[in-house]
């Protein structure tokens, strides 16, 4: 995958932090229900067009398409599906080349499946940024939509790109936004104080109660209705709409590794279902006691299907439910420790989801906790160099690294342990490491993402880590070749514990920090640095 050996830092620029609290205060999500709200309702439906993002790339159990396909069905009207691709968006993100591949390629499937139902899917493009209101303008103009249906996005660019969008239509089309993300509403889980939610145990206690005494919210939509032939015969032209390659910078190294990672990552809805009901079926009453252990590969790997929305939270949620006896309660006391322990890391991705709305600046790549934007952080080229490529001599970090680059994806015990390694130890802005991570998993998520790489004052220890996690150290095994070979407990620090001629002759680095040292390092850096800031 590639790599950025010298990076310009796109990563490194945010507003001040006061304009960040501003920003929270005032925040886009307020200001585009403003919106919505204030729009003048069409009555009269002409043509009804649905907006698929690069978050919703179903055609089942898609809310906003569901209700696009209503008013269509309804009023006997053509509805029209398009997707909006701007090649320096997946710049702008720093999209990897196996997350664009998989959004392409699940584009395909779903262009096939739509025409089936005599439903154009157009793959609109914009070559600036600036230019895809203007695209989408003209898509719906041209095509008298009166009525375009989308699924909400909760990052700050795509929630003013949709204010945009409402300030563009001059009454001509009206919009109507959806939430599909989540079970339960981002911004609508609050503390008794009345402010949004942030702090995880008292969310996942409350989003429990919330689905137990709701289960409808697990409730699955239908796919689109298929449209009589006739009501879309003028837009005949509309089929012959090719999906794009992807931009040059974006494209696999190799056609060996477009195949490794196609083969790792089939895309589409009906692969990630059949990985779903395989992880119930054969994975899922064993999680709880093997989740954190990278070797054992017992994850459902979902992260991919649902951060793209080719598989939604809904859908499997719902068949985790008829795997828990038909019960919405997915407390310790009302299911297995498996679905427990699963089902908690989904009320993660909602809390990262209701943040990502309500404390916008995450989104800007500033901390949740601003006082962290003013620690001094450390140019080391070599450190840099070295945890990419996976050669810190800390094999825990190292067998993560290049599982990432191998694989576009991690296990989530090693991200944990990779970012603390990059910004404690290294000292080394926490932001690069974030904009590593998006331009290589094919699982990028923005919320995830930014809310896995904040910054804490906790310093995992790599060696106990790899000790209790990993504790026959076949995962090291498999990623470090070089130690493969090293039996007992010198592979989780080899040159602390293998007689130094041994060691040598792996051909393994040396440490190249003392882990200790520089714990001690980060924790007096941060004190120092946060001491008496007022963001």
């Amino acid at each position: 995958m590639a790599k950025r050996e010298e990076p310009s830092h796109p990563e490194l620029k945010h507003p001040d932090t006061k304009r960040a609290k501003k920003i929270d205060v005032d925040t886009p999500y307020d200001n585009l229900l403003q919106k919505l709200e204030d729009q003048k309702s069409i009555d009269k439906v002409s043509n009804v067009a649905h907006w698929f993002r690069s978050k919703d790339l179903r055609i089942q159990d898609n809310i906003a398409l569901h209700h696009a396909s209503t008013l269509a069905q309804e009023k006997k009207k053509p509805l029209l599906c398009f997707y909006l691709n701007c090649p320096p968006e997946f710049e702008w993100h720093g999209t990897s080349p196996a997350r664009t591949d998989f959004i392409l390629e699940a584009l395909r499937l779903m262009q096939g499946g739509l025409k089936k139902l005599n439903i154009p899917l157009v793959v609109l493009t914009a070559e600036k940024r600036s230019g895809k209101i203007p695209a989408v303008t003209k898509f719906l103009k041209e095509n008298d939509v009166s009525h375009v249906f989308a699924n909400y996005e909760y990052e700050v660019d795509e929630l003013r790109r949709d204010e945009d969008l409402l300030d563009a239509s001059n009454g001509e089309f009206q919009v109507s936004l959806h939430h599909d993300q989540t079970i339960v509403e981002p911004g609508s889980m609050m503390t008794e104080g009345g402010k949004p939610m942030k702090v995880f145990t008292p969310y996942h206690r409350a989003w429990l109660s919330v689905v137990k005494d709701d289960p409808p919210l697990l409730d699955t939509v239908p796919e689109p209705k298929a449209i009589d032939a006739s009501a879309s015969e003028e837009f005949k032209s509309l089929f012959d709409s090719k999906v794009p390659s992807p931009p040059e910078s974006k494209t696999f190294a190799s056609k060996e590794e477009q195949n490794r990672i196609r083969k790792l990552w089939p895309p589409g809805h009906d692969a990630g279902i059949k990985r779903l009901d395989d992880f119930i079926g054969k994975k899922i009453e064993k999680y709880a006691s093997t989740r954190s252990n990278p070797a054992k590969d017992n994850t459902s790997r979902m992260s991919a299907y649902f951060s793209s929305g080719m598989v939604s939270v809904r859908e499997a949620l719902s068949k985790i439910k008829s795997h828990n006896d038909n019960s919405a309660d997915f407390s310790s006391n009302g299911s297995s420790p498996g679905v427990a322990s699963w089902v908690r890391e989904i009320v993660f991705r909602e809390l990262y989801r209701q943040t990502t709305l309500t404390t916008p600046h995450t989104a800007m790549n500033l901390p949740q906790n601003l006082k962290f934007d003013f620690v001094k952080w450390e140019e080391d080229t070599e450190g840099w160099k070295r945890w990419y490529e996976g050669k810190t001599g800390y094999p825990f970090v190292d067998a993560g690294m290049r599982q990432l680059n191998h694989e576009a994806y991690m296990h989530n015990r090693l991200r944990m342990n990779v970012s603390s390694f990059l910004y404690c130890n290294l000292l080394i802005d926490y932001r690069r490491g974030e904009r590593y991570f998006a331009e290589h998993l094919i699982d990028w998520d923005l919320s995830n993402n930014t809310q896995g790489w904040e910054p804490s004052y906790t310093v995992f220890n790599p060696v106990s880590q790899g000790e209790k996690n990993d504790p026959d150290g076949g995962y090291i095994r498999k990623w470090v070749p070089e130690l493969k070979d090293v039996e007992g407990k010198a592979i989780f620090d080899p040159y602390h514990r293998m007689d130094k001629k041994a060691f040598e002759k792996l051909g393994y680095p040396a440490p190249y920090v003392d882990w200790a040292r520089t714990k001690q390092r980060c924790i007096e850096r941060f004190k120092n640095d946060m001491s008496g800031i007022e963001p």
